[in-house]
């Protein structure tokens, strides 16, 4: 059966495992030589198509990178059968986007894995991302507790779903109407989150006991018709060295990026001793190669 990952827990906890292994071997042999992987994007972007372009290459095969308007997708063509003609070409294909439905869309008529590069919805590949860069800091992610600070976004979503597989804690501090819903709550117990999560409007308790604090920009990409209403609400939600303090002296600290120092993170704390924001991008490579290995032994 065709493997997807349209959101983290289409893996269990021993299959990310098994990726994150993955993501830290680069010496094993090059599975996609003479294969190709296509990589459709909606959104422009910086690392999700150097990371997943570079880990295309690195396994042996040739990325083919196009946009929607070469594709016309659900216009000149349906997504349906721009996935039954590209299941014949490539051996994965990654899709950015931004309705999650299209990703369904492509899954439903895709004979080859198809993998979530970010939605509305989720951010798979991110997460597989910050779980490495924390695994290597602490050695293993049972019971380690990760703070999220501000928006409940699709990359809160898919980093609490991950944590959940992998028995980690999560604590939650967002303005109120941007928290985690009763529904993320739910596919986070579902998933193996071991009860609620914390969750509270301050971020100092938030922090408390955490061994990571993890924030993103307060109006991504298509909200930026809210950005007034959300700087507003935000107020006092930024990371700064008054919230790292609350938190452990060894907590590091994680941005997935692109980050608006003065806004939702300080300059110091971007910039500073417990940093590991380049380390997080850098590791989109090495999370991604993981992946496209995993799923290509798997469908095989």
């Amino acid at each position: 059966m065709t493997r997807h990952v349209l959101e983290i827990d289409d893996l269990s906890g021993e299959e990310i495992a098994c990726v994150l292994d993955n993501a830290e071997d680069a010496a094993r042999p090059p599975i996609l030589a003479g294969r190709t992987v296509g990589l459709y994007f909606e959104k422009p972007s910086l690392r999700t198509r150097h990371s997943s372009e570079t880990a295309v290459v690195e396994l042996g095969g040739h990325p083919v990178t196009f946009r929607k308007d070469e594709a016309g997708a659900g216009s000149r063509e349906t997504l349906g059968d721009i996935a039954r003609v590209l299941s014949g070409y490539h051996a994965v294909l990654g899709a950015r986007v931004f309705g999650h439905e299209i990703l369904e869309e492509l899954a439903a008529g895709s004979s080859i894995p198809v993998v979530n590069l970010l939605s509305d919805r989720a951010h798979p590949c991110q997460a597989l991302a910050d779980l490495l860069t924390m695994r290597q800091e602490w050695g293993d992610l049972d019971g380690r507790t990760v703070a999220w600070i501000g928006d409940f976004n699709n990359v809160a979503r898919s980093l609490s779903l991950a944590m959940a597989r992998c028995g980690m804690r999560l604590q939650v501090s967002s303005p109120t109407g941007y928290g985690p819903t009763d529904e993320d709550i739910e596919h986070m117990v579902t998933a193996g989150h071991d009860g609620a999560p914390l969750v509270t409007d301050r971020p100092a308790e938030a922090v408390a006991g955490a061994d990571a604090v993890h924030t993103d920009i307060w109006a991504s990409m298509g909200q930026e018709e809210q950005a007034d209403a959300r700087h507003r609400a935000f107020e006092g939600f930024q990371v700064d060295d008054r919230v790292m303090a609350a938190a452990p002296s060894h907590a590091v600290f994680m941005h997935c990026l692109p980050a608006h120092r003065g806004e939702e993170v300080a300059a110091s704390v971007a910039d500073g001793p417990q940093s590991r924001i380049f380390p997080q991008a850098h590791n989109r490579l090495h999370a991604f190669r993981g992946l496209l290995r995993f799923l290509l032994e798997a469908d095989a």
